[in-house]
């Protein structure tokens, strides 16, 4: 497989302290990459790097083996990518606007939206939602809205972080089976952050843990959570015994 996105020597630096080092990392085309990690451990500003949302302090990105060469990665690129959050900041309309809103905002015809949000209303299901506003919505209901709203801009690569967490149980666990069949379908490169074993061992392909800012070990999952490595073993280790 090929990378869509490939990071070389990236760092980024706040106040004179390291916050990612990242030598080397590959998204390939059409996978999910998981990426666990303890707290403060960089992935929120992993996330954004990957997103084009924050220039590195230093080094290089590549996008399908172009280089951005701007601090600043151009509209047309940032529009490929799209962003998921634990919060899905919904506004005080209705689910359709909600999902309409990135659309209109790149100017797309209003017929063409009609189609395109009634397809990831349907997806989500939640086309009885439609009218519905979404600040009245459950919490399940609202992560669907959120992610619909992400999935309508057709985006090449998706960055998710944590989108599941705040979730019951049975909320999430049919969320999660709509959402990989949704990937499925669809071959949409992610980067998918989650403190979560259950989640990351559905959804992912391979998983990277990231510890101080950098990058313990990437492999597939299976391998990763079966025999990681030295310097992942510690934040590994604790999660399985707390599942056991």
């Amino acid at each position: 497989m090929t990378a869509l996105v490939r990071l070389e020597n990236i760092e980024v630096t706040v106040r004179d302290k390291m916050i990612l080092s990242i030598p080397s990392l590959e998204v390939l085309k059409g996978e999910v990459l998981g990426v666990m990690g303890p707290n403060g451990a960089g992935k929120s500003t992993l996330l954004k790097t990957l997103a084009l949302l924050d220039p590195p302090s230093q080094g290089k990105i590549y996008y399908q083996e172009e280089q951005i060469f701007n601090t600043q990665a151009p509209l047309e690129l940032r529009r490929k990518c799209a962003v998921a959050l634990q919060q899905s900041l919904l506004l005080d309309t209705s689910v359709y606007q909600n999902v309409a809103i990135g659309l209109k905002l790149r100017k797309n015809k209003k017929s063409e939206i009609n189609k395109k949000v009634a397809y990831w209303l349907d997806a989500f299901n939640i086309t009885h939602l439609a009218k519905k506003n979404a600040h009245l919505l459950s919490g399940g209901e609202a992560q669907r809205v959120n992610l619909a709203r992400a999935m309508v801009l057709e985006p090449e690569f998706l960055l998710l972080d944590e989108p599941f967490s705040a979730l019951d149980f049975p909320t999430k666990l049919q969320l999660l089976k709509d959402f990989k069949q949704i990937m499925s379908q669809t071959g949409t490169t992610a980067v998918f952050i989650s403190h979560d074993l259950m989640e990351i061992k559905y959804l992912t392909h391979r998983l990277a843990i990231l510890m101080d800012g950098e990058i313990k070990q990437l492999a597939q999952t299976a391998a990763v959570l079966e025999s990681p490595n030295e310097a992942a073993t510690p934040f590994i280790g604790e999660w399985k015994a707390f599942l056991q």
